[in-house]
């Protein structure tokens, strides 16, 4: 059976599923409703992808490609009747899982030292290199009990304290030849929820590998040592026997906070130590800001003010001013074109647009995430949320970008349109499904099927693309925003720029800012979701996107300011770009992550990883090239509106 062979109402019904919020489910937070289970009741056990993680002899990354369980030459036992596909949510399917059943068998309390899972695998030599070639790249095991991930207990190299690290090892190296596990010690944890009522709040599993292991039938077994290792010989067939044991512990840990354990924040000095920098940053650059708003342009308003009332008794006077007392000087010699449209006013407008679309989705996922909405037991709910998000604030993207080029003066209507709703979701689109392609060609689990992709469509053609034409229109119909100054006819002439109001050097100065508002948190986002970590730090990200909002918007003010008293006008574009430029700042730390934690050993894996990094960087781009624009038109409304000009 074929991942690609779920229909399209069993993904969408899954996706409903992940967002609708069951009653039970709202007294344990965060967590799902429990399930009770009476002594020797059967506990499923499911089992999910192999995914690429750092092993104990090499911390870096070494592939990005995840690959089935049941995927041929791994030979793991099947269940009776072979597996079956558990209903999963739509950002899970995205996000790489594929969850089915198991044959193994766990009664509630009833401990099993040892079990056969089935009767003995044979490894070619084929199968041997492949399985051999995975255990060198450190790929772990993923196993689902009641919701929660089988771990390997861990601890933390400062303090001791233990953690639970959802997944475990396919194999290990400990000497020339990887040892392959073919042993399960599953240790799970309980909690007594009442008379005869027991839920799992903990799961642990220690894998071996042992050799001398044998059949003897259905469920029976001889389990060997760990003494004698299985090694998969790439030159002859191996028997391997698959054995496993399950032990059952009681626990006081109560059901709501059985996650806490899995959910284990990395360095948190770390993560301090990067917010008190970034604060320090913001504090700095909004005191920049407001030195300029409050002292400088207050003494530049009342002094053009001023000069422009000299300049109108002086007329009424001799019909001069002496020696071009009144005449203007800095940001607001340009007063005249500071508010004409800009090149390509289209192409900006659907950027805008797209980029406030973006800017709420991300807010309000973020919020709902620290909020507890998005708990982890929800396997893909985030994914889910941003397609649901983004999709329902097609309408916003629609009218901002309607709005936007209407205020430019922009004529093309139907272009505007028709490209808000589709420029930027079929360039992400197209990347992904490139990109997915080479998932396809190397047979790995993560590859997205065809079914998903065409519901992912759907949603847009259905949704997203009717409400973005809805927000355009109402866009197209609000009056457009006034300028507080003539436009001249003639545009003025812009003398050559210096220094660091160059764009490039511009770019770089401004884009950096923002950029260290986030690499810290950055840095453990991308560890989540290369080493398939469990990513729950929501609060610090919630911290982190303010102060990038706030530094994009407060460095880009200060350069648009600067760049007027330079008396050039064109600060649209460079607007965007300034702040956009921090874009370029999170590719190259993705680079840099290749070269510090990442070494592959395909050329697929590198292609996967920069188209990705691309695509995030892309998005990145604008997003914050949309705060930093929006912070300066309403930084040149605000001034030009203060002043005096006949």
């Amino acid at each position: 059976m074929r991942r690609s062979d779920i229909s399209s109402s069993r993904v969408l019904l899954a996706s409903l599923l992940a967002l609708a919020p069951s009653p039970a489910s709202a007294f344990y937070f965060p967590g799902v409703a429990p399930t009770s289970y009476k002594e020797g009741d059967s506990v499923p056990l499911y089992v999910n992808h192999l995914t690429p993680a750092d092993s104990q002899n090499d911390p870096k990354l070494r592939s990005v490609f995840s690959f089935d369980y049941y995927h041929p030459p791994f030979h793991y036992c099947q269940p009776e009747g072979g597996p079956q596909y558990i209903r999963e949510s739509l950002g899970s399917i995205l996000f790489g899982d594929r969850i089915q059943t198991s044959p193994f068998e766990l009664k509630m309390g009833v401990n099993e030292s040892c079990k056969a899972l089935c009767a003995e695998q044979t490894f070619t030599p084929r199968d041997a290199m492949f399985v051999n070639s995975r255990i060198y790249q450190g790929y772990d095991l993923n196993w689902l009990i009641d919701g929660l991930p089988a771990a390997q207990l861990l601890k933390e190299q400062d303090s001791d304290k233990p953690f639970y690290s959802p997944g475990f090892a396919l194999g290990y190296v400990r000497g020339e030849q990887p040892e392959f596990n073919n042993h399960y010690d599953i240790v799970i944890d309980y909690h007594k929820a009442g008379e005869n009522q027991f839920r799992v709040v903990g799961v642990l599993v220690n894998p071996f590998s042992m050799r001398d292991s044998r059949y003897i039938g259905p469920g029976q077994a001889e389990c060997g040592t760990s003494d004698n290792a299985v090694f998969l010989d790439e030159q002859e067939n191996t028997q391997v026997t698959f054995t496993y044991g399950v032990y059952w512990r009681l626990n006081p840990t109560p059901f709501a906070t059985r996650w806490d354990k899995y959910l284990h924040v990395y360095d948190p000095k770390i993560h301090w130590f990067s917010l008190v920098n970034s604060a320090v940053i913001v504090i700095f650059l909004i005191g920049m800001v407001s030195t300029i708003l409050v002292r400088t342009l207050k003494k530049d308003i009342a002094r053009y003010n001023r000069l422009d009332q000299l300049a109108l008794d002086d007329f009424g006077g001799n019909g001069a001013v002496e020696d071009g007392v009144a005449e203007d000087s800095g940001w607001k010699l340009v007063h005249g074109d500071v508010f004409r449209p800009p090149k390509n006013p289209l192409i900006l407008s659907v950027l805008v647009g797209n980029g406030a679309q973006l800017f709420m989705m991300a807010g309000l996922t973020i919020a709902f995430a620290l909020l507890g909405f998005l708990s982890p037991s929800n396997r893909g709910a985030l994914a889910t949320v941003i397609i649901v998000f983004y999709t329902l604030f097609g309408f916003i993207g629609g009218y901002i970008s309607a709005r936007l080029y209407k205020f430019f003066h922009g004529e093309s209507w139907k272009l505007n349109f028709f490209y808000t709703p589709f420029a930027l979701p079929v360039v992400v689109f197209a990347i992904f499904f490139l990109l997915n392609l080479f998932v396809w060609g190397r047979g790995a689990s993560g590859a997205v099927p065809f079914t998903t992709m065409l519901i992912l469509v759907i949603i847009w053609f259905v949704i997203s693309v009717p409400l973005s034409l809805v927000g355009s229109w109402i866009g197209f119909k609000q009056p457009v925003v006034d300028a507080p100054v003539r436009t001249n006819q003639i545009p003025r002439q812009i003398p050559p720029a210096g220094g660091y109001l160059r764009p490039l050097p511009s770019m770089a100065l401004a884009g950096v800012l923002p950029f260290g508002a986030i690499f810290v948190e950055l840095y453990f986002i991308m560890n989540s979701i290369w080493f398939s970590k469990v990513y729950y730090m929501f609060g610090f990200l919630f911290i982190c996107y303010g102060l990038m909002i706030m530094t994009s918007a407060a460095v880009t003010v200060l350069m648009i300011y600067f760049l007027l008293c330079a008396e050039d006008y064109h600060w649209q574009w460079r607007s965007f770009f300034t702040a956009g430029a921090s874009a370029f700042y999170v590719f190259a730390s993705a680079l840099l992550y290749w070269v510090k934690d990442v070494s592959f050993g395909s050329w697929t894996s590198g292609v996967l990883y920069l188209g990705y990094s691309a695509l995030l960087s892309l998005l990145f781009f604008i997003l914050t090239g949309t705060i930093g624009f929006f912070a300066s038109w309403l930084f040149v409304l605000k001034i030009y509106k203060s002043i005096k000009v006949d």
